[in-house]
């Protein structure tokens, strides 16, 4: 079984999550105390009468409920908006199938492999590896021959397409250009595609989403392919 990676934010959330809890918990426990001696002096003194609620401990019960009822709500917000994540989504490992399928439809269509829940492409390396960020072997972003590209333009963070006639990714917001490598090769875009961590479990690729690999800087070219046909998106 799989170990599930949950990024830094989602554990600070959870955190957050279980500190309010604790909060609340106290807070009702205070409450029943309170409530139980009372119950208690009552018993004692039959005789006096029922003393009516103050101001002050109806506004204390109020704020008592309230605190418990947004701690609720919370988490069970919390918990709807990280389902997806501790189910295996965007932000966790990611079984991005076969790597003989995948390897096949690379082969087949010379298109990279889109993958929706994970948002990254699959693309097909064997360049020379650079260094630094473009060092993709010991970045650990590569293995078998594939590389997951984060689809995320590094410019202003829009979806980047492939194109189909010039073989490389474009950026339609402003026309940044990548290589088939999701390296950077023309427009605004500061470095190359982002990249996540992959590894092989028999015959199964797996990719970490948990946390983005930066793409390599301007300048780096490890497969040294120029444009197929003309490009998608004109450039600037």
């Amino acid at each position: 079984m799989r170990t599930l990676a949950l990024s830094s934010a989602t554990i600070a959330v959870i955190a957050v999550l279980l500190v309010l809890l604790l909060f609340a918990t106290f807070m009702a426990i205070s409450f029943l105390r309170a409530a139980r001696d009372a119950s208690r002096t009552e018993i004692e003194l039959p005789s006096k009468p029922v003393k009516a609620v103050s101001r002050r401990d109806f506004q204390r019960r109020a704020l008592i409920a309230s605190v418990l009822v947004f701690t609720a709500e919370f988490g069970g917000g919390t918990i709807a908006f990280l389902w997806p994540n501790l189910r295996g989504g965007f932000g966790s490992l990611i079984n991005a199938g076969s790597l003989n399928d995948i390897k096949s439809q690379l082969q087949a269509t010379a298109q990279p492999v889109y993958n929706g829940a994970g948002r990254f492409y699959i693309v097909p390396w064997g360049g020379q590896a650079g260094v630094g960020q473009a060092n993709y072997p010991a970045k650990g972003v590569t293995q078998d021959g594939i590389m997951p590209l984060y689809q995320r333009c590094v410019h202003l963070g829009c979806r980047v397409p492939f194109c189909t006639s010039s073989k490389w990714f474009e950026c339609p917001c402003h026309g940044s250009k990548y290589n088939f490598a999701g390296e950077y090769q023309l427009g605004p875009a500061p470095r190359g595609l982002d990249r996540f961590k992959i590894t092989v479990d028999g015959d199964q690729v797996i990719v970490d989403t948990s946390q983005t690999v930066l793409g390599p800087p301007r300048g780096t070219n490890t497969i040294n392919e120029p444009p197929q046909g003309p490009f998608c998106v004109a450039t600037a």
